[in-house]
């Protein structure tokens, strides 16, 4: 964490104790509650951030905060995020547009429910009541929202349409129901997506160890738009951090190989295997399956007594463990044999078929071939149980970089080298090389000996070219109460029948009489006279479905929702999608970097391909902000070292809480609370309102008759403040901001004074520009200076090019990359001219002897390099 900010090469960052000189008569007058209590009401009453005009005519910008979750009142986080999404908007209304910059609430959820059902209340009453709470100090930290387009997750008005959203992707066949074993949270009773799982094995929600369970779930086929997901985050290089960019690229995780199909003797299906190196296929020596998948089930079906009691008595000991316990690579190898033999089809070999715990299921078919040779994990299980070690790939000729010609007679033969033999040394060998003891592959490069044995497959019917993700498809469903109902209907023959779209919303019932209490059971299904309902199609008796959806598709959408929140006809009006999305600007946690952002665009991928919307990925820019920490230290209430909002800001004042949020240092830094100033923020917001209220001059002064030194200093504010903001260097504009400030201070006690023309345009600028920060003081400001509510739509000033030429600049001289010498010279100077006095100031060059002066480079600022060599 920087004390200072990081400034540009010119920038000069004052620290909050050397930018006061009349603290005590400025912290006299500036009555920071005073002034809160004074505008919020006039602001409430003028709406300035309304976006509802049809007739406005400005440009358009979308800027969006990611939604809070109503746990209770705000807290530290909260004030950092929305204080930065507000520069943005503020920021851009000075640039003369039309700024769309809504709230609302993610306020279905389990914390809501957990919290509820530790008080014995409605989980309504507490999320609500957080919400008013929530919402009354969003309007005291003068966050620039349009209050009209407010929407909350839970209100049926919403939940309707999420309950459409799932009808269309059931639709298309991309919300579907099926049984697997899923991650399921102890402590809270519901199962989780797999991304809702921590990579210690522990849920994100409660923090228990994750356990797998059987159970049949709701699940959205996010992995039909795999490729899509993958290949567009290409278009969003640049405008969104490469943190985010890698991270979804990780999870959807695409790998390119081949599907290759293995007979299983006395089974009529084949199964098939996804690898990433066919190549090796001459080098399997057994077929591994997940113990927790369907194929091992039916496999160890076949199998005898003895297999199956050995295999359910291994299966309990796998579903003790967790996904990072069975894939640690210093885990022992455990395994049972399952009586049972595939058939390799490259050469026609019996694989036995083992269950080991550091296969999964929900990677490809749950299957692999074991090709020990070359596989770490397949070496150690072979060697675990002494099975054979194949070696077909010659790296140590790759390694050394001395690949021979390989003749037919020097291949026929199956001895291996001794240092290439995995199953003495225990190192597998992963890498690349010539191909060996692989029939027609023989000599082959890996390249294309791949390509050939994707040929081969094919054309026996026994593989293609395939490829494979590490992404599974979205578990929505969940068993707890406090959700979206899923609008589907089970008849008696099982046949799951959609809710009719214009019987929606299906309305969650009261809590009265239900119990919420987890029991791993969905607490809707209690609710007999909610549950029980007529088949729509033949008035038979049928059921409800009684889980709910994940929040995550709550939150998937509505960006988009808040383009008319109050429509009860549609989702949204694809016309007012066409003139806002996507969001121009989004403000957020890097730790929704996975769920909420790969979830949100993969609906967006959704409406475009069903012609809702005209874009295909829901945020056109990214900023993360980092986290507000104590002592180095995430706040907690376990550690007892909480800052909290409200007395933040009642101790500071709004202003000072969001300058310190700016000024502390680059937005995607963590801020450590012990490190920053409030307090100096404070004094320094007294001392520009100080300003403003000493200038006498009148609104409509001649400018150009104002001190030129001073003018100069705003001018290069005026010009370098939206490239700053532009790049999200906030702190680096209050630096600046700061030096503005001082600068007409002096001018006020030493020079001109307060009348002179120049003050007030510098304290009109400083006004404008403080809005970003501090919108309180500047209003306050700007009433000072004479002028009408309100100063978030004054649009900003624009530089004077005359007034941003330097009288002297300072030149750099350097040689051969070493700082000579500085010299005051002229910004307009050539560079022949530049050369000619840096040659005669510095003593050193007469030393370089008969080296030869090869070139001399100027940039602005002035720097002279002079390179030499011998």
């Amino acid at each position: 964490m920087n004390e200072s900010p990081v400034a540009h090469e010119h920038d000069t960052v004052p620290s909050h104790d050397t930018v006061h000189s009349h603290v005590d008569s400025d912290e006299e007058m500036y009555d920071f509650a005073a002034i809160q209590a004074k505008w919020q009401p006039i602001w409430e009453d003028l709406k300035p951030f309304s976006t509802s005009d049809p007739e406005d005519s400005r440009p358009r910008k979308y800027v969006l905060d990611m939604f809070p979750y109503p746990s209770g009142d705000l807290h530290m986080g909260h004030a950092e995020v929305y204080a930065l999404g507000d520069i943005v908007a503020r920021y851009w209304r000075h640039q003369g547009f039309n700024v769309l910059h809504p709230i609302g609430w993610d306020s279905f959820g389990l914390p809501a429910e957990n919290a509820a059902i530790k008080r014995g209340i409605d989980p309504r009453g507490w999320t609500y009541d957080n919400i008013a709470q929530q919402k009354r100090s969003m309007r005291l930290y003068a966050t620039s929202f349009d209050w009209d387009r407010e929407l909350h997750t839970s209100d049926p008005e919403y939940y309707q349409w999420t309950q459409w959203l799932f009808l269309q992707l059931h639709k298309k066949g991309l919300a579907y129901r099926k049984d697997s074993w899923v991650n399921w949270d102890p402590i809270d009773q519901t199962v989780l997506a797999n991304e809702q799982v921590l990579g210690d094995g522990t849920s994100e929600r409660s923090g228990a160890v994750v356990v797998k369970k059987k159970l049949t779930q709701w699940y959205f086929k996010i992995t039909d738009y795999a490729d899509r997901l993958l290949d567009d985050l290409n278009q969003l290089e640049g405008s969104w951090p490469a943190k985010v960019l890698n991270m979804q690229r990780n999870w959807i995780g695409r790998s390119i190989g081949a599907d290759v199909e293995f007979v299983i003797e006395g089974r009529e299906e084949r199964v098939t295997v996804f690898t990433t190196r066919p190549d090796t296929l001459f080098g399997a020596t057994f077929m591994v399956v997940a113990p927790d998948s369907d194929l091992a089930a039916d496999l160890v079906a076949g199998s005898s007594p003895e297999v199956q009691a050995s295999f359910q008595e291994y299966l309990v000991q796998v579903q003790r463990s967790t996904e990072m316990e069975r894939q640690a690579t210093d885990r022992p190898k455990t395994g049972v044999f399952l009586g049972r033999y595939a058939v390799n089809p490259v050469n026609g070999e019996r694989l036995p078929i083992w269950t080991a715990d550091y296969v999964l299921a929900d990677y490809g078919t749950g299957a692999v071939m074991a090709v020990p040779a070359h596989d770490q994990r397949d070496l150690d299980f072979a060697r675990a149980f002494d099975l054979p070690v194949r070696v077909v790939v010659d790296t140590n000729a790759a390694v050394t970089g001395m690949i021979p010609v390989i003749t037919p007679e020097m291949l026929d033969g199956t001895e291996e080298l001794p240092e290439l033999d995995p199953a003495s040394t225990g190192i597998a060998l992963p890498g690349e090389g010539r191909l060996i003891n692989s029939g027609p592959l023989n000599g082959m490069s890996k390249t294309t000996a791949i390509k050939r044995i994707i040929e081969q497959l094919a054309a026996d019917g026994t593989g293609r070219a395939a490829k494979n993700y590490r992404l599974r498809d979205w578990l929505i469903s969940r068993q707890r109460y406090w959700g979206t109902p899923i609008p589907i209907i089970h008849g008696a023959d099982g046949a799951e029948i959609p809710v009719p779209e214009e019987q929606l919303p299906v309305l969650l019932p009261a809590s009265d009489g239900l119990d919420l209490k987890p029991k791993g059971t969905s607490p809707l299904g209690g609710a007999a006279d909610w549950v029980n309902v007529a088949n729509p199609i033949d008035g038979t008796p049928a059921l409800r479905d009684a889980d709910t959806m994940d929040t995550f598709v709550d939150s998937s959408w509505y960006f988009l929702r808040f383009l008319n929140p109050t429509d009860p006809t549609r989702a949204f009006d694809p016309k007012e999608a066409e003139k806002w999305a996507p969001v121009d600007q989004y403000v957020g946690g890097v730790e929704h970097a996975i769920l909420h952002l790969l979830y949100a665009r993969f609906i967006t991928k959704f409406l475009f391909d069903e012609g809702y919307v005209s874009f295909t990925e829901p945020f056109t820019a990214l900023l993360n902000q980092g986290m507000v920490i104590l002592d180095g230290a995430k706040m907690s209430k376990s550690r007892g070292n909480l800052v909290y909002f409200t007395e933040e800001v009642e101790r500071h004042g709004v202003d000072a809480v969001r300058l310190t949020m700016a000024f502390a240092g680059p937005p995607e830094d963590d801020i450590d609370w012990s490190d920053v100033s409030p307090v100096g923020s404070s004094k320094f917001l007294a001392r520009a309102w100080r300003v403003a209220r000493d200038v006498t001059s009148a609104p409509d002064v001649e400018w150009k008759s104002g001190d030129a030194a001073l003018r100069r200093v705003t001018h290069r504010f005026l010009a370098d403040a939206p490239g700053l903001v532009e790049s999200f260097k906030f702190n680096v504009v209050v630096a600046r901001l700061m030096e503005l400030v001082n600068t007409t201070r002096k001018v006020i006690d030493t020079g001109p004074g307060p009348a002179d023309a120049a003050v007030r345009e510098a304290a009109e600028v400083t006004a404008m520009a403080l809005n970003l920060f501090a919108p309180y003081a500047a209003e306050d400001m700007w009433q000072h200076l004479g002028y009408e509510p309100c100063i978030a739509l004054v649009l900003w000033r624009k530089a004077d090019p005359t007034l941003l030429v330097e009288e002297a600049v300072t030149a750099v001289v350097q040689v051969d990359g070493k700082m000579r010498t500085l010299l005051e010279v002229s910004p307009k100077i050539s560079g022949e001219d530049l050369e000619k006095m840096a040659r005669e100031a510095v003593p050193v060059i007469r030393s370089i002897g008969e080296r030869e002066v090869v070139r001399v480079i100027v940039r602005v600022p002035k720097l002279v390099s002079i390179v030499t060599r011998s």
